[in-house]
Order: C-alpha cells, then sequence, then structure tokens
C-alpha cells in the first residue's frame, strides 16, 4: 500500500484533523498566522497523527479524545521541528524554506514557544492531564537525547548503546505517545494500552534507522541527503563499520567527518564494511517484533492499515 491507500480508514478523519488543527493554532497576531499558515501549507505526511487515530481504531473507537491526542501531538512535533532548525541553523525544511530561514531565530524560537504553549492550553482546557503528562515525558526525553547527541557529535564518540538511548528519546519517545494517546482515546485498557506504548516506541527507532540511512543509500541516485554529514553525526551504519575496523582506519574517517570532507570515502567506508546491512537487520527485527504486538489484536480495517504502514516506514524513500 502507498500512504492514501494507508490512510483510507480515517480518510475522514484526517481532513477534520486538518481543519480542527488550524483552528486550533490561530492567532490574534498577524505575524504568528502568517507563519503558521505558512508551516501548515508545507507540511509533511502526517505520520504522528496518522498512528494515533489507526490505533484508536484498533483498540475500539475513535472519538473527539482522539481528535485531540492527534492535535497535541502535532502542535509538539511542529514546534520540536522548528527548534530542530534553529539549532541545526538549517535553512530548509522538507525542500522549503525553514522558518529560522525566513523569519530567522528569535522569531523561531518564539514561534515554537507558542506552539507549546497552546498545546498546554488546550490540554488543560479540556482536562486531558493524562495526555499532558504523557507528552511532558516525551518533551523531557526529546530533549535529553537531543542533548545528547548534540554533545556527541562534537566529541564524535558514540556506541551503538548510546545511539539507541539518543534515537529512543528522541524519535521513538513521540511515537510511543501517539500510540498509547491513541489507545487512551479509544478507552482501552491497561495492558493494550501498554502494549501500544511499547509498540510505538519498537516503531520509532525503527523510522529513526531508516532516516539514518538516507545519506548512505540516497547518495547512490545522485541527489544525497548530505544533513547528517555536515553535523557530524554518528548514527548506526557507521558506528557498526567503525567497530570492525583498526584504530587507524577509525581515526582517518571520523576526521573526514569532522571537517566534512571525503563524504563520498566515508560512504564507501560504511558499505564495504556492513554497516547498512547491519543496520537493516535491526531495524527489520524491531519491527518484526512490533508486529508480533500486533498480532496479539483482533482483526479490522485498521489493523491491516497499521500492517501496511509498518512496510511504509521501513521501504520510505524520504
Amino acid at each position: 500500500m502507498n500512504l492514501n491507500e494507508i490512510r483510507k480508514p480515517i480518510a475522514n478523519e484526517m481532513g477534520k484533523f486538518k481543519n480542527k488543527l488550524r483552528d486550533s493554532i490561530t492567532s490574534e497576531s498577524k505575524l504568528i498566522d502568517t507563519v503558521i499558515n505558512y508551516v501548515l501549507k508545507r507540511k509533511g505526511k502526517q505520520i504522528r497523527p496518522i498512528f494515533v487515530f489507526l490505533t484508536a481504531g484498533l483498540n475500539g473507537k475513535i472519538t473527539e479524545s482522539s481528535y485531540r491526542a492527534a492535535i497535541l501531538i502535532e502542535i509538539l512535533h511542529t514546534a520540536t521541528l522548528i527548534h530542530d532548525d534553529v539549532v541545526d541553523d538549517s535553512n530548509y525544511r522538507r525542500g522549503f524554506f525553514s522558518v529560522n530561514a525566513l523569519w530567522k531565530s528569535k522569531y523561531s524560537v518564539l514561534i515554537g514557544d507558542y506552539l507549546l504553549s497552546r498545546g498546554l492550553e488546550l490540554s488543560v482546557q479540556n482536562d486531558d492531564f493524562k495526555f499532558l503528562g504523557i507528552l511532558s515525558s516525551s518533551v523531557k526525553k526529546m530533549s535529553e537525547g537531543e542533548i545528547t547527541q548534540l554533545k556527541k557529535s562534537k566529541s564524535l564518540d558514540i556506541d551503538e548503546e548510546t545511539y539507541f538511548k539518543v534515537i529512543k528519546g528522541k524519535t521513538a519517545s513521540l511515537f510511543s505517545s501517539c500510540c498509547m494517546m491513541g489507545s487512551i482515546s479509544a478507552g482501552s485498557n491497561k495492558d493494550n494500552i501498554e502494549k501500544m506504548k511499547k509498540f510505538g516506541l519498537l516503531v520509532g527507532q525503527a523510522f529513526q534507522i531508516r532516516d539514518d540511512l538516507f545519506g548512505y543509500l540516497s547518495y547512490d541516485t545522485g541527489k544525497p541527503s548530505l544533513n547528517d554529514f555536515k553535523q557530524a553525526k554518528i548514527t548506526l551504519p557507521l558506528i557498526y563499520s567503525l567497530s570492525k575496523v583498526s584504530k587507524y582506519d577509525k581515526k582517518r574517517i571520523i576526521n573526514d567527518l569532522r571537517n566534512y570532507k571525503s563524504i563520498d570515502r566515508i560512504i564507501e567506508f560504511v558499505k564495504q564494511n556492513g554497516g547498512i546491512e547491519y543496520s537493516e537487520k535491526i531495524m527489520n527485527n524491531l519491527i518484526l517484533e512490533s508486529r508480533e504486538i500486533l498480532d496479539s489484536f483482533p482483526q479490522s480495517k485498521y489493523k491491516v492499515s497499521l500492517e501496511s504502514l509498518l512496510n511504509y516506514i521501513i521501504s520510505r524513500e524520504k
């Protein structure tokens, strides 16, 4: 299935969600509204809200609470992307100018703060204190993961254990929140909510590994994704490859990464030392484990779409 087919069981809900999201974050400030409209017109695939609605359907029934969960997740995710572009000094987001490029860092930080505060306000207004607790924990883990990665990108000293600690925090924690909040919004029981928590954590890690493979796989297409190399990020394909060579070769490759040179040599080094195959193996194992959790739920159109969404996550090209 492609993403449009995956979304079919929740097509109506996604349409309503987009309108509700826009209504939820409008502001009396013309500048804020201008920036928000710019961001919304360039929204990505909205994978996280899809997970909220599909897991709600899997666990019972999609409710008004499911919409609020999806809106809170998307507000938080959008705010963190805006802040990330400031931290990374990035001028582009999904092929378009970033908020940071057009309105500079001060406005970008404040717009991100506005979105976060609006999310908090919506939670309190609707007594969604369970959601608030889950999201607060997720923001904490995301921040810790990003800080650890930022610190390690300076020292260029990261092992596999640290890598997974980082991606569980900065990426997988939000996926876990999506699935937990979806199941809670459907009135699911405690055991199934815990299953969804683990399911999201597994899927989120696989999602990030796929992201980390893009820089190496896209190089073959002539349209390389070089962002990780520019930021000197050591991800799983490189971590594994570095563990297989001498100290001399390791030092040479790390120096290339630190100085952002010979990127083609780094990519070839990873390919020759099995970094891509190893990363794909780990990613597929994570998805296999997440499928085992899905198998414990009754058959439904939502389950079928979630199974296809897992395939999409590990095969997507951007």
